[in-house]
């Protein structure tokens, strides 16, 4: 995915090539990883959202995979990820399994990370929460821009008084089965109504809605059904890792109410963030934001020295 501008008004600097990984789920389905940055570095674990890919990624990947292990992965149906073959392949289950495929594929035994969920892939921390997998890799994560449940309910999308019609035709238009076709000035303006602030840049909105537009309308519609039923707050209290949490104050997917009630259902939240102005689109509106939690929470819940340190204790314990 291109990034944002530079304040001189330059492209980024490309992303670091990456290596390819194929994890492959309890199901059978086999799913697309990448791993970025030097081995051996701390270990974070993205996880992209609805209609989106590992290209969302993209600025955490540039900045972070300088001195860190980036894994990042396309859920079922999303960009190089195929398709599920039947309505068996959507479940917050099989998000759960795919999670603890990747983890089982990228690191080693008993090896840490830092899990990072936006939107679904917050969803897919909570729904792995007391997997075996995910209780041995995860040292610690940030939900960011995410909800346990009642998302059509609680949406601003429509802008209507919460109730049953508002719902009805929030699930109507997030389960639209028409296709999006190529991106129009009429297709950004939509996006960036629904899913970004209002002062969102340009560029970043052709950003976001390139990769929306390029999200498969079967998988986008299957996976909206799922999200429409979603009911994940007894998951979210078995999240017994350090949890971070962080929303945009212009959310009107998952707007702060539902980071609000992650906050106080979480057993060990470790601290909150409202973006102001910010929308849905959190790693990409707010880049940096989402990139300095990352760190901190490597930082803080990772066992992480300087690279000369880790050295010089491999040198003395060979002694």
């Amino acid at each position: 995915m291109p990034g944002p501008r530079t304040a001189s008004g330059t492209a980024p600097a490309p992303l670091p090539h990456p290596r390819e990984v194929i994890a492959v789920s309890a199901d059978g389905a086999r799913v697309h990883a990448e791993v970025y940055g030097p081995e051996g570095a701390p270990a974070v674990v993205l996880a992209h959202g609805w209609t989106c890919s590992i290209a969302f990624w993209a600025e955490q990947i540039r900045d972070l995979a300088r001195d860190h292990r980036v894994i990042a992965y396309d859920q079922r149906g999303h960009g190089r990820t195929p398709v599920p073959a039947g309505p068996s392949g959507y479940s917050t289950r099989a998000l759960a399994d795919d999670l603890e495929a990747v983890l089982a594929a990228t690191l080693g035994p008993g090896e840490r990370a830092v899990l990072a969920g936006h939107s679904m892939g917050g969803m897919t921390l909570m729904a792995a929460a007391a997997r075996p997998a995910f209780r041995e890799h995860a040292a610690a994560a940030l939900l960011c821009s995410t909800g346990p449940s009642r998302l059509t309910a609680e949406s601003l999308v429509v802008p209507l008084r919460a109730g049953g019609l508002r719902t009805r035709l929030t699930q109507g238009i997030l389960g639209a089965r028409a296709p999006l076709g190529p991106v129009t000035p009429v297709s950004r303006r939509i996006l960036k109504y629904a899913t970004m602030g209002p002062g969102s840049p340009a560029e970043r909105v052709d950003a976001c809605a390139r990769i929306v537009h390029a999200c498969p309308r079967r998988a986008r519609v299957a996976w909206s059904h799922v999200l429409a039923g979603l009911d994940l707050d007894a998951d979210v209290r078995r999240l017994e890792l350090p949890v971070a949490v962080l929303v945009g104050t212009a959310d009107r997917l998952t707007p702060p109410v539902h980071s609000r009630a992650l906050v106080a259902a979480l057993p060990r939240c470790v601290g909150t963030e409202e973006l102001a102005g910010v929308g849905h689109m959190t790693p990409v509106e707010a880049p940096e934001a989402v990139t300095a939690r990352i760190r901190e929470l490597v930082t803080t819940y990772l066992d992480v020295q300087p690279q000369q340190g880790r050295q010089q204790e491999q040198k003395e314990g060979a002694a």
